[in-house]
């Protein structure tokens, strides 16, 4: 098969656990034998770059750079990294004209929905949305940019994948269609070290930003102050964010080609994420390495914790500003919260040796088991199992033929089955 992915993310290097996500799945199918190609967004050269590329070691061959394009290639993917935006449709166009791949995967890593519009425009009954972050949907209460007819489109595709159960109830609730739930074995086959340390180590947290729930983190820091706090930054830490935790004393950690690598120097894991998630990748992560978690109650990390203790409530974020920080994020609203819950749990973690020790085993068991069933060729098994849709008329290219045509192809239409409208 030919698999072409695409998104308005970076992918060299990956930003995210969506991003690790796809490439995972991408390397696997490379590896038995199909060909794969990716479109995604460039990152801007930076001191972070440059840091994360190094720190991970991340071994890409460069095979061209022209007109704001970076051809890129290892194992067997093509990468095209793409420096302006409004290149990205284009060259997808161009990419499924040429490479003419059997399913064109569209990551939800595409706010405007530009990238899933070109894909069904291009690719007709071959495309595959990847459902990962619910904010990047065209639907639902936590889109950041609801679109009717985007949703449409998704509910359209030939195949809805999503990875957790929870995602998928809200997929089939906002518009019914079918959803495969296909967890992606991110986590590596083991062994998983034991690192669980209840007498050395920091209170971490990963990505810290403000819809991750850095005001909860940093007033943690504050009434802990016999405790070393360290934090990672990720795709949605600001210039600000960095600011406020070297304010604080707030160690700021260094990218790792491992999540072992952090996790190693982590006592507890905080995730108080303030935003609607849809897993939790990271809680996973922690609990395999029995490094204790405390986490929010937002969407899908409830899921992700397996039943074990420290899930805390928050005030989610309801609404967001129009008003972009440098990462074109929108300024969340965030509600002033109730730190005793978090105060009181992770004084417990870190004073009470059997409670600790109780807690990390019994993660360490749920995220065994959970892992042990995941399998990196389920998602060329589910493709596999697809068959290309019917060709749904596209309105907006009505607009690009002659009347005589348009007559014509109105005419051949008419008369099919209608397709539901989103619920």
């Amino acid at each position: 098969m030919r698999i072409l992915l695409t998104a308005n993310a970076s992918y060299v290097p990956p930003r995210g656990g969506a991003t690790r996500s796809n490439l995972l799945w991408i390397e696997h199918m490379a590896s038995a034998g199909h060909a794969c190609r990716i479109v995604a967004a460039a990152l801007p050269e930076s001191a972070a770059r440059r840091e994360q590329m190094a720190g991970e070691d991340l071994q890409w061959q460069t095979l061209a750079c022209a007109e704001g394009v970076e051809t890129l290639e290892r194992g067997g993917i093509r990468v095209y990294a793409v420096s302006e935006r409004s290149r990205q449709a284009p060259l997808l166009r161009r990419q499924i004209q040429e490479f003419q791949p059997d399913w064109v995967l569209v990551s939800s890593e595409d706010l405007g929905h530009v990238l899933l519009r070109e894909a069904h425009h291009s690719a007709p009954g071959r495309v595959v949305y990847l459902a990962h972050t619910p904010q990047f949907f065209p639907f639902g209460p936590a889109s950041w940019n609801p679109d009717e007819r985007a949703a449409e489109l998704v509910a359209r595709s030939a195949g809805v994948v999503a990875i957790g159960h929870h995602t998928a109830g809200y997929i089939r609730r906002h518009i019914g269609c079918d959803v495969a739930v296909i967890h992606p074995p991110i986590y590596g086959s083991g062994p998983f070290p034991d690192l669980a340390s209840f007498d050395a180590g920091l209170v971490t947290m990963l990505n810290p930003c403000a819809i991750k729930g850095i005001s909860i983190f940093v007033p943690l820091a504050e009434r802990f102050p016999d405790y070393g706090f360290g934090a990672m930054p990720g795709w949605g830490t600001t210039a600000a964010d960095r600011t406020l935790l070297a304010a604080h004393r707030i160690a700021i950690l260094p990218s790792c080609r491992l999540i072992a690598q952090f996790l190693a120097r982590a006592r507890v894991l905080l995730m108080p994420s303030l935003w609607y998630e849809g897993f939790g990748l990271t809680v996973m992560e922690a609990m395999l390495h029995g490094v204790p978690v405390i986490s929010s109650d937002t969407g899908g990390l409830v899921e992700a914790k397996m039943g074990t203790p420290f899930v805390l409530p928050v005030r989610a974020i309801e609404r967001y500003e129009p008003v972009f920080d440098e990462h074109a994020l929108p300024k969340p609203v965030i509600a002033p919260q109730n730190l005793e819950p978090w105060v009181e749990g992770l004084r417990a973690l870190l004073t009470d040796r059997a409670l600790y020790r109780r807690v990390s085993e019994v993660s360490r068991e749920a995220a065994s088991r959970f892992v042990k069933g995941l399998d990196a060729g389920r998602m060329l098994e589910y493709l596999q199992s697809l068959t290309p849709g019917e060709a749904v008329p596209q309105p907006l290219s009505l607009a690009n033929l002659s009347p005589e045509k348009r007559a014509l192809f109105l005419r051949k239409i008419r008369g099919r089955k209608a397709v539901p409208e989103p619920r």
